[in-house]
C-alpha cells in the first residue's frame, strides 16, 4: 500500500517542532492572561503575551537566514523564554497565576530552552570553527574593532598587537 507523503510547508519554520511548541504556549498563555484584571492588562498581561509571541517570531525570522544568523535568532528566542519566566514569577507573586499555572509555564519554558539549545548545538556542529558557548567572545573580533570599543569604555586593550 502506498503511503501518502506528508506535506512540507512552504515556510521552513512551520515544520519545526519547537515552533509548534511555542504556538501551544502562546495559546495557553492567552487563555491565562485574559483572566487577569483589566488593570493588569496593559502593564503585565499584554507585555507577557508579546514576549511569548516573540519566541515564535524569532524562530520564523531566523529560519529564513543563514546558519550563523539563525543561531543568533535562536538565542534571541531563548532570551524571550527567560523573560517569560520572569513574567510568570511576577504574575504568581501578584496572585494572578495559580501555582499549577506557574508550574505549567515554567515547565514549558524549560522544554523550549532545551529544544532551542539542542537546535543551536546541532547548527553549530555544521559550521566550521563555530563556538558552542552562549557567551560573546570579543577576542574573535579584529583589534581595529576592539581597540576603539575598549577606548570608548575607558578600558585598556591588552590583546595581541
Amino acid at each position: 500500500m502506498i503511503k501518502p507523503e506528508t506535506p512540507v510547508s512552504f515556510f521552513r519554520f512551520e515544520d519545526l517542532r519547537i515552533y509548534a511548541k511555542a504556538l501551544e504556549y502562546i495559546t495557553w498563555l492567552h487563555n491565562v492572561v485574559n483572566k487577569f484584571p483589566n488593570s493588569e492588562q496593559p502593564t503585565l498581561a499584554q507585555p507577557f503575551l508579546k514576549v511569548a509571541q516573540s519566541i515564535a517570531l524569532h524562530l520564523a525570522e531566523g529560519s529564513a537566514r543563514n546558519k550563523p544568523q539563525f543561531i543568533y535568532y535562536l538565542k534571541m528566542a531563548k532570551s524571550s523564554v527567560r523573560e517569560c519566566v520572569v513574567y510568570t514569577e511576577i504574575a504568581t507573586r501578584l496572585g494572578l497565576m495559580y501555582d499549577a499555572d506557574k508550574e505549567h509555564s515554567v515547565n514549558q519554558m524549560m522544554e523550549l530552552t532545551k529544544m532551542i539549545g539542542s537546535l543551536v548545538t546541532s547548527l553549530q556542529r555544521t559550521i566550521p570553527n563555530a563556538k558552542e558557548e552562549d557567551e560573546f567572545d570579543d577576542m574573535q573580533l579584529p583589534p581595529d574593532i576592539i581597540k576603539p570599543l575598549y577606548r570608548s569604555l575607558h578600558i585598556e586593550y591588552y590583546g595581541s598587537r
